[in-house]
């Protein structure tokens, strides 16, 4: 078998869903298929799924024996030298599971396991916004905040699996910061920039704003409200909807900062489905650039010079093409 004859499987499990790609070595996605997570059902059900997805494809497109190693990106908390999770909040039923052992012996190959977000920087590194460069930092905005980083072609694991996690950066030191909703620490990143960051913050300042276009979304209502909701409001021009999303390129240039003084990668994107219409919309061009801005800042004017932020451009399947690459380059 030869380097340009192999495929890798890449794997990203989610809580509702489980993204599966068959890609080759170029990066380019042979077979893709999308499974339901089943969370309830277990995690030896959702192996048992996973082989026989890897079985019926690989029959399929006649890669059978081509495909030396799987590439799997997972939620965290987790630990990567027991190939296991901790306890990640969306997969309660996994915790502690060997899950690459697991999946080793049902399709009788090694796993490259690596967080989730890590996989998606792995894969915009690899095919994406940072194809270009030799390191770059990945921020993901969702209901959390993710990252990973990679410096010198090298991701960031850490030591106690813990490495790259962005979100969970210091950036507002006050006795009285906002808490992350996921257990984090109070002040972090992820309480300030995340989609639950901006939910909490809309609704602690909402009764300041009584004309906002939000007011539908107070009392029992109030669970309705989410950060896309904010965004579609501020596409109409509502005040206060477009100030809560400022705020929030405010706190993510503060922790852009904080990163690129530590790693100084060249290149930081900006990835998840929070990107406020992204490069499409005048509101996600807005928000980039006060990302950009509130850098400019804070930074020393040649790194800014050095350094771009950007919207990544892999979407969702960042995740599973990151995970397959990773298997690539540990395949050596």
């Amino acid at each position: 078998m030869t380097s340009d004859s192999r495929h890798y499987w890449g794997i990203d499990i989610g809580g509702t869903s489980i993204k599966c790609g068959l890609v080759n070595s170029a990066g380019e996605t042979i077979a893709y298929e999308q499974v339901p997570t089943l969370e309830s059902e277990g995690p030896q059900a959702a192996v048992n799924r996973l082989a026989n997805v890897v079985q019926e494809i690989e029959t399929r497109t006649k890669t059978v024996g081509q495909v030396p190693r799987i590439g799997m990106g997972a939620p965290g908390p987790m630990d990567l030298s027991r190939g296991t999770l901790v306890a990640p909040p969306q997969l309660p039923s996994w915790w502690e599971f060997p899950l690459c052992d697991q999946l080793t012996e049902a399709t009788g190959r090694p796993i490259s396991f690596l967080n989730d977000a890590n996989a998606a920087a792995y894969g915009e590194f690899w095919l994406g916004s940072g194809a270009q460069g030799s390191s770059m930092i990945l921020l993901t905005l969702g209901t959390g905040v993710g990252g990973g980083i990679i410096v010198e072609d090298q991701l960031v694991n850490g030591v106690n699996s813990f490495g790259s996690e962005c979100g969970h950066i210091i950036v507002d030191p006050s006795p009285d910061a906002q808490l992350c909703a996921w257990g984090g620490g109070r002040g972090q990143l992820e309480a300030y920039a995340s989609a639950s960051g901006v939910v909490m913050r809309t609704k602690h300042r909402l009764s300041e704003f009584p004309q906002s276009l939000l007011q539908k979304y107070t009392g029992e209502a109030s669970s309705q409200l989410t950060a896309k909701r904010v965004w579609e409001a501020a596409t109409q021009g509502d005040e206060f909807a477009n100030l809560i999303i400022d705020e929030t390129a405010h706190w993510l240039g503060i922790g852009v900062t904080n990163l690129v003084h530590t790693m100084d990668p060249g290149h930081v994107a900006l990835g998840g489905a929070m990107n406020f219409g992204g490069e499409a919309c005048e509101i996600g061009r807005r928000f980039l650039h006060l990302v950009t801005e509130e850098f400019r800042q804070r930074t020393f004017p040649n790194v800014f010079e050095g350094t771009t932020i950007s919207f990544a451009t892999l979407g969702h399947e960042a995740g599973y093409l990151g995970a397959a690459g990773y298997a690539r380059k540990q395949d050596g």
